[in-house]
């Protein structure tokens, strides 16, 4: 679930930097899909799976790389309360993250796993879900100035999600909290593993998607016209590692990021005030 008060306001302060040559559009998103919350990629049928986010559809679309839906499959034992980011492990199963928590009031958050196998059905069932919470979050609703608890970023990595919150709170200062969930079915409880901090200006440096390269050496993470990427981790502990700030020279909506190969990234946004609705390629220097 986006605020759209201050990004329509961005856009009408940032309209000279819609123009960009550092992203390259690939396609326009099918009119269909006016809310993609987020996006995965296999490399081996060059398809791109996406979801929309709350008041949309239970469903995941399969894009070919002209932009048309090839495929949508609905996953019958699911429930899109606020979709907010999809991913995939090495082994192709795909997972969905149910974590939008725009007020940090929700209980019921949760990660469904959607098998490989079950991808090529119209109607598809989840495999497990993995319902998690906050350990540091003792009041739902926390005080203004602590509303840290929504997240649109995730990925899975050796066995464990990785959540990166987006910061809500009043006197937002760019602070972001990583938290750790294994990847296993039942309740648990999530492993607050870090913290950094990106600039102190909602519109430019809120958290909206993540993704890890294949090759696992570096993290991605968006706002709406720029990339923090982390590199020379060790482990785990990415925000330990470099970190470097990525302008795209373009603000929209981006709403959802994954790794097309080590060195490019595939970026979507929605269609604001005229700009957006499409999927981009990024490549890193």
């Amino acid at each position: 679930m986006k605020n759209f008060i201050s990004i329509s306001a961005a856009f009408i302060l940032l309209a000279c930097q819609n123009g960009s040559d550092t992203l390259v559009t690939r396609f326009s998103l099918p009119k269909k899909l006016k809310e993609v919350s987020g996006i995965t990629y296999f490399s081996e049928t060059n398809l791109i799976y996406t979801i929309e986010d709350s008041g949309n559809a239970n469903s995941i679309y399969v894009l070919n790389t002209h932009g048309k839906i090839d495929k949508t499959v609905t996953i019958t034992n699911a429930l899109n309360v606020d979709w907010e980011d999809i991913t995939k492990d090495k082994k192709g199963n795909i997972y969905i993250g149910d974590f939008g928590n725009n007020d940090s009031e929700r209980k019921d958050l949760c990660i469904y796993k959607v098998s490989k196998g079950e991808l090529n059905k119209e109607n598809a069932v989840s495999e497990y879900k993995v319902s998690f919470s906050y350990p540091e979050q003792t009041e739902f609703p926390p005080k203004k100035k602590e509303l840290f608890y929504d997240v649109e970023s995730f990925f899975e990595y050796q066995n464990y999600f990785y959540l990166f919150t987006k910061n809500r709170s009043k006197g937002f200062d760019g602070t972001a909290f990583i938290y750790k969930i294994k990847n296993a079915p039942g309740t648990q409880k999530a492993i607050k593993i870090g913290k950094f901090k990106t600039c102190d200006n909602y519109n430019h440096c809120v958290l909206t998607s993540a993704a890890i390269s294949p090759d696992g050496k570096k993290v991605a993470l968006l706002s709406h016209d720029k990339i923090v990427l982390f590199q020379n981790f060790k482990g785990d502990l990415f925000h330990k590692g470099s970190q470097t700030e990525l302008k795209l020279n373009h603000f929209s909506q981006k709403e959802a990021m994954v790794f097309k190969d080590n060195n490019t990234i595939l970026i979507a946004d929605e269609k604001t005030n005229k700009v957006g609705g499409k999927v981009y390629e990024f490549k890193l220097k």
